[in-house]
């Protein structure tokens, strides 16, 4: 039972669903629950981290126009890390951090993000089914705490269209069972990959990646699951500079235009393209289940993209090898649909995951709305 910091009149638990006096196959945790346990009969724990980032906003009470905590709009190119920025909103971001640590989360940094008005709260990882339970929190509260000072926090991920997006990346190791030791850490040993590719981590990460980037299209149906998700997917747009989100199927060292990074300050890997609107339970189980069978079959993701891609064309990229992560939340879905695993993972709630998104994806596609009218109007 989790006492809810903000109000304490209130209490909060996490739990299983039953059908007929057995574990419902189709609840979240299940599903995640069942590739934890298929990790641990690998003798492997599946830990998991996250950045979640979101957007706080003011609403006029004569217009209900959208503003910030900001007393005024940031000038420069990018907000981000603005000293001035976090001051003035320290009646959001205080309570946070001091709510999150209450709670055990270990907050290590939290900050005004890239967007205007988005913040990010960075805190310990964990095993993958306690991150995921914190997520769902962490979400509860911040609307809470939003709403007691007069505003709104939204986890939409893709607010603005010449605005940044908010990502929930998911840093993702697996440890020894039985020590805790981050298997993902160069092994002492040799670590063949790594001399061939030159990311110092081992084997068992570079297979990990390997298995991810393979599953790469289905997967991000489960990461980045709305219609405005795919709207977040894009190099600039109507951005004043790069928009930093992912955008292709590949992997660097500290790279922002590929999907997945094996950073150079923790032995872990991390993908840019899960976002705030994510379920953590499905993205987790279907991560782990990927990155184990690069494990099983010994996958190799071949040499890391550590240059910055958003400047090369499509012409050159295909040339290369790469691909662009699906472009819509559709082509997502008929990627979800065709790959085997997502059966094995989800079992029969991959048909009623399809059915769900293939309606929101018509109720996001098929309207037409009074700007797009009057523009055709005025340029056919």
């Amino acid at each position: 039972v989790i006492i809810c910091p903000w109000d304490k009149r209130f209490a909060y638990f996490f739990g299983d669903l039953y059908y007929h006096g057995d574990f419902y196959a189709n609840d979240s945790r299940q599903i995640l629950k069942r590739q934890i346990d298929r990790a641990a009969a690998m003798g492997l724990t599946f830990n998991l981290g996250v950045e979640p980032e979101f957007y706080v906003f003011r609403k006029d009470p004569d217009t209900d126009a959208l503003g910030t905590l900001h007393s005024q709009r940031f000038a420069g190119l990018c907000p981000a890390y603005d000293v001035n920025l976090s001051m003035e909103s320290i009646d959001f971001l205080s309570p946070m951090a001091r709510y999150l640590n209450e709670l055990g989360y270990g907050v290590f940094s939290f900050d005004q993000e890239g967007g205007h008005g988005q913040y990010e709260f960075d805190f310990d990882y964990t095993d993958a089914l306690t991150m995921s339970d914190r997520l769902v929190f962490l979400r509860l509260m911040a609307k809470h705490v939003a709403k007691a000072i007069g505003c709104v926090a939204s986890f939409m991920p893709k607010p603005f269209h010449d605005d940044f997006r908010s990502g929930c990346h998911f840093n993702m190791s697996l440890a020894d069972a039985a020590t805790g030791e981050n298997l993902f850490a160069p092994a002492k040993a040799g670590n063949t990959l790594a001399e061939e590719h030159g990311v110092h981590m081992s084997d068992m990460a570079y297979h990990f990646t390997a298995g991810i980037l393979k599953h790469a299209d289905a997967l991000t149906a489960i990461s980045s699951p709305t219609y405005n998700s795919y709207q977040g997917f894009i190099a600039q747009g109507d951005m004043p500079d790069v928009s930093w989100a992912p955008v292709l199927v590949a992997y660097g060292q500290n790279n922002r235009s590929a999907m997945c990074r094996l950073p150079l300050n923790r032995y872990c890997v991390e993908n840019r393209a899960p976002d705030m609107s994510v379920n953590p339970y499905l993205s987790a189980a279907f991560h782990l289940a990927a990155g184990l069978e690069g494990i099983e079959q010994q996958l190799d993701p071949g040499k890391p993209l550590n240059d910055n891609l958003y400047g090369h064309t499509r012409k050159q990229l295909k040339a290369d090898g790469v691909r662009f992560l699906p472009g819509t939340l559709l082509h997502a879905l008929e990627a979800f649909e065709e790959d085997p695993l997502v059966e094995e993972v989800f079992g029969e709630m991959k048909d009623i995951y399809l059915k769900q998104k293939a309606m929101e994806w018509e109720k996001g596609f098929y309207p037409v709305t009074e700007e797009t009218r009057t523009q055709r109007l005025t340029f056919v």
